[in-house]
């Protein structure tokens, strides 16, 4: 006997009305912070042109990549909550990585540019003028928390939204830098520290942007959710009574909030697959979070060696192995080191 069961663990109707509240919440939290950036960028770049501080016309630019996240990331929330239709099993929940993907290249581009002209500035420095550089650099200050504050009430565990949020932060630390750049040119004079403070920028989104890509890719890649092992995931499969064999293990994400499994499981002869893939099923949840699971789950039927366990029944007209082709390591029965 057979089964193939691809059950998982169905949504209540309250559940994906609280999921819904959840993001009607989430888009009214990152609309206020965009409001509070879009408002505070515009006064920005009029000082930062007027003061010829390249620090502020930075903190300028990072603020329109802010807004421009938000607005993304507002997009990819409304593209992802449709419903899976078509061609588009998934629905399209990815396209909140591509907008976190697409955030964290904005700024290692940006910092590239800012790189470069900031050198420029520190080769030949131009008169900054250091009291507009700091009260632009202070008032930033205090909309970045109150814009930081905002997003931060929103889901983070959201890739998408971590990268708006990612944004949002580097320019917090951006301004504070200027700040200090700002009181530096006044007590001192040395207009360098605008530049200076600027490369300070450049590192905080260096890193930033790279934790987003490095992120997103490991997404688009199928890899499993950092933290997660999928041999180890594998081996407490196959340590389960009733399990024989487990091999074709896949583990990935789907979005940076849903992870989905695959297997195929080799169950005892005579054993009830049905519960033993409700075992696994519950296994899976409670160690691991994951509950977007595809196990399939057939009798084993038994051979002199172990590790030549085929299925059973087997059409008459074949006698080779299934699975000849597995992907991945095989998991046996037995003690394992995990």
């Amino acid at each position: 006997m057979s089964s193939h069961d691809h059950d998982g663990h169905p949504d209540t109707g309250d559940h994906g009305h609280s999921h819904g509240v959840a993001q009607d919440a989430d888009r009214r939290w990152l609309g206020a912070a965009l409001t509070l950036i879009v408002g505070f960028m515009a006064g920005e770049v009029v000082v930062g042109l007027t003061a010829h501080s390249l620090a502020l016309i930075s903190d300028a630019a990072h603020m329109l990549t802010d807004a421009a996240s938000i607005v993304l990331a507002l997009i990819a929330m409304r593209l992802a909550a449709r419903p899976a239709r078509g061609g588009y099993t998934f629905g399209l929940k990815r396209a909140e990585i591509l907008s976190a993907q697409a955030n964290g290249i904005t700024l290692l581009l940006l910092a590239v540019w800012l790189a470069y002209e900031a050198v420029q500035r520190l080769i030949a420095p131009p008169p900054v003028t250091g009291g507009p550089v700091l009260v632009t650099a202070l008032v930033g200050v205090v909309v970045n928390l109150l814009a930081a504050w905002c997003i931060s009430k929103a889901n983070r565990t959201s890739l998408n939204v971590e990268g708006a949020y990612q944004h949002i932060l580097t320019d917090l630390y951006g301004f504070i830098a200027t700040a200090i750049a700002g009181v530096i040119v006044l007590t001192t004079g040395f207009s360098r520290a605008d530049a200076l403070a600027t490369l300070v920028v450049v590192a905080l989104m260096l890193r930033a942007g790279t934790g987003l890509v490095r992120a997103s890719g490991r997404i688009f890649l199928e890899a499993a959710p950092a933290g997660t092992d999928p041999d180890i995931v594998g081996d407490q499969l196959a340590a389960q009574d009733g399990v024989v064999e487990v091999h074709d293990l896949h583990v990935w994400q789907i979005n940076s909030e849903q992870t989905a499994l695959s297997a195929h499981v080799l169950a005892s002869p005579g054993g009830d697959c049905h519960a033993l893939r409700r075992d696994l099923e519950q296994l899976l949840e409670n160690k691991w979070a994951i509950t977007h699971t595809t196990l399939q789950v057939d009798h084993a039927r038994a051979t002199e060696r172990h590790q030549d366990v085929t299925l059973s029944p087997a059409p008459p007209d074949e006698s080779g192995p299934h699975c000849e082709d597995s992907h991945g390591p095989i998991h046996h029965a037995g003690p394992h080191d995990h």
